[in-house]
């Protein structure tokens, strides 16, 4: 589903429907304030959320394979637990071979890099994945889930977007109110250059997403990119930053299937462009295999501007 624009008004200039819809924005946050005051189950190891406060995307998964290659460098081989949005699944079970209309495209990119589990119930996945050996658990997303009680929480948000018109959904992007959110995190991570002033009282982490070297040269190369992730087009402008010609751009739904009425549809406007098919990391692993020879992949890769302040989050509760 397309974010509404309204969402991303100044706030102090709210849209319309932003002030319509704001009761029904009060009742919403509410109803996440009643439900993260659960207190879940301690997990017998380390739990590290990666979650954010907007509806979207804003770098979880990044942020998530960041995370899983400094544990890594220690020596720490985490497993992974994925609610599987876009998946049928329930879970919990370990993503080996399943299909993304299965297990959802995430956990099969984050499966590339450590075991990873999807489970509808957030617990009975860190329970599958201690029960396997997990020295440390990443949660993908459910910082509003209460089940598990987390001993590190970050969020994460888009700095270009940051919280948008600041107001819950329907009325804006949130999930429950900046101030509330926040107060229950540890550490805020804002990704992209643009200036993100964070409330007092929460360390902040910058980052960037930056293109992984695969030996393609994009300087030049003209392609046709689509996308089906949270923001289609801060893909788009990776592509125009490496110097890329694009000729058309394709902007999907977040998680959007990747039919063969679909692909066969771009394969033809590509050949008609003259182009080659581009996409992201998370959009290939949904890919059909008789396309994939037809389409190129840009992974990118998180990098943190100081990383200090993560490093000694990661010290205190690993020790």
């Amino acid at each position: 589903m397309k974010t509404p624009d309204f969402w991303f008004t100044p706030p102090d200039r709210p849209a319309l429907a932003a002030r319509l819809l704001s009761p029904l924005g009060s009742v919403y946050a509410r109803a996440t304030a009643r439900r993260v005051a659960r207190k879940g189950w301690k997990a017998p190891v380390p739990v590290i959320c990666i979650g954010n406060l907007n509806a979207g995307g804003t770098g979880k998964t990044p942020t998530t394979i960041a995370l899983l290659q400094m544990l890594a460098a220690r020596g720490v081989a985490a497993h992974v637990v994925s609610r599987g949005h876009g998946g049928r699944l329930e879970g919990p079970v370990r993503v080996a071979g399943q299909s993304a209309a299965l297990v959802g495209d995430e956990p099969l990119l984050l499966a590339a890099f450590a075991p990873t589990w999807v489970a509808k119930d957030r617990a009975a996945g860190v329970r599958a994945a201690v029960a396997a050996g997990a020295p440390v658990v990443l949660l993908d997303d459910g910082f509003q889930n209460p089940s598990v009680q987390k001993d590190l929480a970050i969020i994460v948000v888009d700095a270009a977007k940051g919280f948008g018109n600041g107001r819950c959904i329907p009325a804006g992007p949130l999930r429950e109110p900046v101030a509330a959110g926040l107060a229950r995190a540890d550490l805020l991570l804002s990704i992209g250059s643009a200036p993100l002033t964070p409330p007092a009282g929460i360390p902040h982490l910058h980052g960037r997403l930056q293109p992984l070297p695969t030996g393609m040269d994009w300087s030049g190369a003209r392609v046709l990119a689509f996308a089906g992730i949270g923001h289609p087009e801060k893909f788009f402008d990776t592509l125009r930053g490496l110097g890329a010609d694009l000729a058309a751009t394709q902007a999907l739904e977040d998680h959007q299937p990747l039919t063969d009425a679909l692909l066969s549809r771009l394969k033809a406007e590509a050949v008609r462009l003259n182009a080659q098919l581009v996409t992201t990391e998370k959009d290939a692993v949904r890919v059909p295999a008789s396309f994939r020879p037809d389409i190129l992949t840009l992974p990118v890769r998180l990098a943190l501007d100081d990383p200090a302040p993560l490093v000694a989050a990661l010290d205190r509760i690993l020790s």
